[in-house]
């Protein structure tokens, strides 16, 4: 994992050298953010410099419209919301029921989230929500596990943005237990086995 500096985003980093069990994640391939409204004009020649092929915005609708993206209006930008303001209220449930409510009830959406990482074109991409640590936690934590990341490694790289690596372990856990593990869970969510295995190969070679 690389921290980038890209002002005034507080929580970047390019997932590159985390390893799998065919080798390691390559860099300028995936790169996990906060809200990206919050760059400033350096911050956006920081991203530029980079070769990004996609942006994948996890935020709903109303987020996207009340804190735009400078990237909204690129063909680059997808947005992909996981949860949308018609979806019940689970602001009173800790962190883990949350997950696993959108893991469960919302499964096609987590997948399709994924499936954008997927069939990006060749460079890297980018997923962001608003802090980056929840709905973005979420996906990564899917993506790297199907690649071959240790548990551990993603907690660790979970918990870089102060959250609990015991939150996403649990959530992994409990998508080994219902769903035979995420390959299985993505699989019965609508990906494909073919945009899966493309996942994984644009990741790490």
């Amino acid at each position: 994992m690389h921290p980038l500096i890209w002002p005034d985003c507080r929580n970047v980093r390019d997932l590159a050298g985390l390893p799998t069990t065919t080798g390691e994640l390559q860099p300028d391939r995936l790169i996990r953010s906060d809200n990206l409204d919050q760059l400033t004009p350096t911050g956006r020649a920081a991203v530029e410099a980079l070769d990004i092929s996609r942006f994948v915005d996890l935020r709903s609708a109303w987020e996207c419209e009340t804190w735009p993206s400078p990237y909204a209006d690129d063909a680059r930008w997808r947005n992909v919301p996981l949860w949308d303001p018609g979806d019940r209220d689970v602001s009173d449930l800790d962190l883990f029921e949350m997950y696993r409510i959108l893991i469960d009830d919302y499964n096609a959406r987590v997948a399709s989230a994924v499936t954008a990482i997927a069939d990006a074109p060749p460079g890297a991409v980018v997923v962001n929500c608003h802090a980056g640590k929840d709905r973005t936690g979420i996906v990564i934590a899917l993506t790297l596990d199907l690649s071959g990341v240790p548990e551990d490694l993603i907690a660790t790289d979970y918990a870089t943005s102060e959250a609990s690596a015991s939150t996403i372990l649990r959530l992994l856990g409990h998508v080994r237990q219902r769903y035979g593990g995420t390959r299985q869970y993505l699989l019965g969510s609508g990906a494909s086995r073919a945009k899966l295995d493309v996942l994984i190969a644009r990741l790490t070679t």
